[in-house]
């Protein structure tokens, strides 16, 4: 029913305005020039009040957060930029590091081979000399014995050839005898 009612609303309109002028139809919808020229000028008033003491102080603070927006990106570019170069010294202070210390574990290295050549050459040095002086021990020890052996070899033929000589011989020649078997000693 609502619909009816604002389509012969319409319709009665429309038939007016196709008889009246554009200022004649305003008038019939209440609209009047003054009123409207006041509204004007109320909305300027309010709009310049608004963009004086609402607009501008808020743009104001809009900028400045900007900036310092703008400020805290470009310090935290620098930032990453500064933790970037520290992390790359700190790389190349490891590998300094790291370098340094293969060097040292090198140098040991090479300081344990030369005292364990030192110590084994000195073992086997030692081990030499007293093979040497074993062998010098054991030549002069075979010499004593020889001698020993050639002493009671030549004390038991001396004692041997007493008790011959002395029950077949005669003084003269057990003393020619004696002579030739100390000749004979002394020669061996």
């Amino acid at each position: 029913m609502l619909t009816l009612v604002f389509a012969a609303a319409a319709a009665e309109a429309h038939a007016a305005t196709s008889s009246s002028s554009p200022a004649d139809l305003l008038v019939q919808f209440g609209v009047e020039w003054k009123y409207v020229v006041w509204q004007f000028i109320s909305f300027a008033v309010l709009a310049g009040v608004l963009y004086q003491f609402a607009i501008k102080p808020i743009l104001a603070t809009v900028d400045e957060r900007n900036a310092r927006l703008a400020a805290g990106l470009k310090n935290a570019e620098a930032t990453v930029a500064k933790l970037a170069e520290a992390q790359q010294q700190a790389a190349e202070e490891i590998k300094k590091a790291q370098v340094a210390a293969n060097k040292i574990i090198e140098d040991t290295r090479k300081t344990a081979r030369e005292f364990a050549d030192l110590q084994a050459k000195e073992a086997t040095e030692r081990g030499n000399d007293m093979i040497t002086k074993a062998q010098q021990a054991i030549e002069l020890e075979h010499k004593k014995m020889l001698e020993q052996a050639r002493l009671e070899v030549a004390r038991l033929v001396v004692t041997t050839t007493q008790r011959v000589l002395a029950k077949e011989l005669s003084d003269t020649e057990r003393a020619r005898y004696n002579e030739a078997a100390t000749r004979e000693i002394t020669v061996v």
